[in-house]
């Protein structure tokens, strides 16, 4: 894996190493405290290059003469609106691209006067730079030629980002540290290929965050049989490799306080069964458990900030694949509720975990809501793109909190319709429902209107992330293939609303 950098935090005084970074605002303008030979090097500069300090642009300047440092890197922070921390994320991006390989970088972490910097924008820079880093490599060999020498590290190896107040954005950094890993493993676990990654090694790698302070349960194939979890058995039906099902614990809220819960599908592989899918891109069906990476991520990083709330996670992990075996069109299988689903097309396979995963999640822990995460239907992406997940809720309140966390995080979502009218459409013709609707309207609410039969009332959203999880567009603080949709976005939703003080 790429190495990420060393993020310090020191005072202003320190004295600049390597690559010295500074925030500019309006019309190129710097900080007071900034040194004035420095000042008058980046006006010169800004005049020639007519850099005017908007938000995300950059000026280099190399072995400035005037000043102590390899080179002086100007990032522009000036926009309309106030920065949001997508905004921080974006600049402390920006920042390690620009300064990609160097062995020591300062950043001046203040900007114009009357435009502070908080010690948790600081800390979002720190992470912004941290996930910019990011780079799934761990299966290409860089073995250097013959005479030649192994290459330079390609990543910043110490950023020290001097502040006013060290400690405070120390601690800061602390709690962003933890979202960024979890951030990361999500990563880790949808680029992962699926022959390294099935239920059970998916199993392991949860099994083993139980170091951070997660108490993990895992649910063998005979134990899931026990509780007549047969819609997610039968999606596992067709593999040799036997399903799991993950729960995870984390009891940071008071002790006997209903937890808040959130549900994961886990398919490693999709081939689509039976009803298998075109060769083209098929590949990227390795990335088919995104939700449950999400929901991995997330109690990764709940645990590792320490959050004070009670907060269960749950993933359904299964492999559809293709044997004598493997479910067919046509099939009826029982869920753990008792309600009977005919079995249409075996590649609606994710609704099929999630019916089970979240009447078990629902029954067990009487939680106050529960937030499932799919990449479940090719229609969101029709319908949306690659910006926004689709969110469908039972619950205007939690779809609002959800809604403006989105805003907040950068992960956004977009709120869709659940409503009798489509409910009628997944009505089975041999059994109580079917896992697909009628033909190719309205793919991804009849997908949400299968899953909210198995909620029973408990105030529920569903996030379909089939065009955020994997494939979404490059940014500044992402450039893996595996975005790590969703660990952010439910961490801000329970820091902003579900966290006791």
């Amino acid at each position: 894996m790429a190495t990420l950098p060393t993020i310090e935090f020191v005072s202003r005084d320190a004295t600049p190493k390597g690559v010295m970074v500074v925030l500019a605002g309006k019309a190129g303008a710097l900080a007071d405290g900034i040194d004035a030979r420095v000042k008058a090097l980046v006006e010169k500069a800004a005049k020639v290059a007519k850099f005017k300090g908007k938000s995300l642009a950059t000026l280099d300047l190399l072995a400035p003469g005037e000043v102590a440092v390899d080179r002086l890197l100007v990032v522009g922070t000036h926009s309309d609106k106030a920065l949001v921390e997508e905004d921080w994320l974006k600049i402390g991006g920006v920042i390690a691209a620009k300064t990609k390989g160097a062995e020591a970088v300062t950043v001046r972490c203040e900007r114009p006067a009357g435009e502070s910097v908080s010690a948790e924008n600081a800390a979002t820079l720190a992470v912004g730079a941290t996930l910019r880093s990011y780079d799934f490599d761990l299966y290409k060999t860089k073995k250097p030629k013959k005479d030649e020498e192994p290459e330079e590290p390609d990543v910043v190896t110490r950023i020290a980002i001097a502040v006013e107040n060290p400690d405070a954005a120390r601690a800061a950094y602390q709690v962003a540290e933890a979202v960024a890993a979890g951030t990361m493993l999500a990563r880790d676990l949808v680029n992962e290929p699926a022959n390294t990654l099935g239920p059970v090694e998916f199993a392991d790698r949860i099994a083993a965050l139980g170091e951070h302070g997660l108490e993990v349960e895992i649910l063998t194939e005979k134990e899931m049989r026990d509780l007549k979890m047969d819609a997610l058995l039968g999606v596992a039906q067709g593999s040799p490799r036997p399903p799991r099902m993950a729960i995870m614990r984390w009891n940071g809220g008071p002790e006997g306080e209903a937890p808040i819960a959130f549900v994961g599908k886990g398919v490693v592989f999709d081939t689509g069964g039976i009803s298998i899918k075109p060769s083209a891109s098929m590949e990227d069906m390795k990335g088919d458990m995104g939700g449950a990476a999400a929901v991995a991520g997330l109690m990764r990083a709940l645990a590792g900030r320490k959050a004070k709330v009670n907060a269960i996670g749950i993933v359904g992990l299964v492999e559809n694949a293709v044997d004598g075996n493997a479910q067919r069109p046509g099939d009826i299988v029982k869920a753990m509720s008792g309600t009977t689903i005919e079995v249409l097309n075996t590649d609606a396979e994710g609704r099929l975990v999630l019916a089970d995963a979240l009447w078990y999640c629902q029954d067990r822990f009487k939680p106050k809501f529960m937030i499932d995460l799919a990449t479940l239907t090719g229609a969101i992406i029709v319908a949306l793109g690659n910006h926004h997940a689709g969110l469908f809720s039972n619950n205007d309140e939690l779809a609002e909190r959800l809604t403006a966390a989105g805003k907040t995080s950068g992960e956004k979502v977009w709120r869709l319709p659940l409503a009798p009218e489509y409910d009628k459409m997944i009505e089975g013709k041999f059994a109580d429902i079917k896992n697909i609707g009628g033909g190719r309207a309205a793919g991804s609410v009849t997908a949400a209107q299968f899953l909210q039969r198995f909620v029973n009332d408990v105030p529920w959203a569903h996030l379909d992330i089939a065009g955020t999880a994997m494939g979404s567009p490059s940014n500044e603080y992402n450039q893996s293939w595996a975005s790590g949709y969703g660990v952010r976005l439910l961490n801000q939703l329970v820091a902003d609303h579900y966290q006791s003080h």
